[in-house]
């Protein structure tokens, strides 16, 4: 479905990604692991066209929009929650979601289907979004991105700084999205979250691709994350 290959970005004179290549397929969540700095927010970014890839293509349902600007990425399909969530403040939890049924002109029925994901979200409906829990932000923006109905969905970092009740409900989310139409790209510090929900693993270092392995392999043997996230 979503496939990089030999792609190359920049922060200005300083490369950070290097030849990366993945494949994303609907249905699987593909989580992105790697030490702080190894290249896994840029590689979302590069998707989103927030970076630009300067060499290397990146094909969505063998669509190039390697030089897609980042306006047109979502009109695509491809729904993108960043780190740090970037709501519009200031608008009201309904007003954030229309803006995602907007981006592909979706209707009542889609966002109905977000407030049944996400139930405290109908009770804040009029609220600013900025008043929000961090918890019920992260649920937001979440709901906001599958206001899409995205045909891939980058999620960077959803659970970082929420209590656990919150995490075990955007797991829960992330984990109904398997066997559909979407493909997920997680990007997640949390080791063991992301061993409980991936389906395969790519390990990043130093902006390039190293290894992908199927998730089960590492649940039984977890030498592969020692070595490159290195923890246990």
């Amino acid at each position: 479905m979503l496939t990089l290959k030999d792609v190359d970005a920049y922060y200005g004179n300083v490369q950070v990604l290097r030849g990366m290549a993945l494949q994303a397929r609907a249905g699987e969540i593909l989580c992105l692991l790697g030490r702080n700095g190894a290249g896994k927010t840029t590689t979302l970014k590069t998707i989103m066209g927030l970076v630009r890839a300067q060499t290397g293509t990146i094909t969505l349902d063998g669509e190039d929009i390697t030089a897609l600007p980042a306006h047109s990425v979502p009109v695509r399909g491809i729904g993108y929650v960043p780190q740090g969530r970037r709501l519009f403040a200031e608008m009201t939890v309904a007003e954030n979601l229309e803006i995602g049924l907007m981006t592909r002109g979706r209707g009542r029925d889609v966002r109905e289907r977000m407030l049944d994901l996400f139930p405290v979200l109908r009770d804040r409906l009029k609220q600013v979004s900025g008043t929000l829990s961090g918890g019920e932000q992260q649920m937001l923006a979440m709901a906001r991105a599958l206001c899409l109905e995205p045909r891939v969905l980058l999620l960077d970092e959803p659970t970082e700084g929420l209590q656990p009740s919150m995490i075990a409900l955007i797991r829960d989310v992330v984990t109904q999205l398997k066997g559909g139409d979407t493909a997920v790209i997680l990007v997640e510090q949390r080791v063991e979250a992301v061993l409980s929900v991936a389906d395969r693993v790519l390990f990043i270092e130093n902006g390039a691709p190293r290894e992908t392995v199927d998730a089960a392999t590492l649940r039984a043997d977890p030498a592969l994350v020692q070595r490159y996230v290195g923890v246990g």
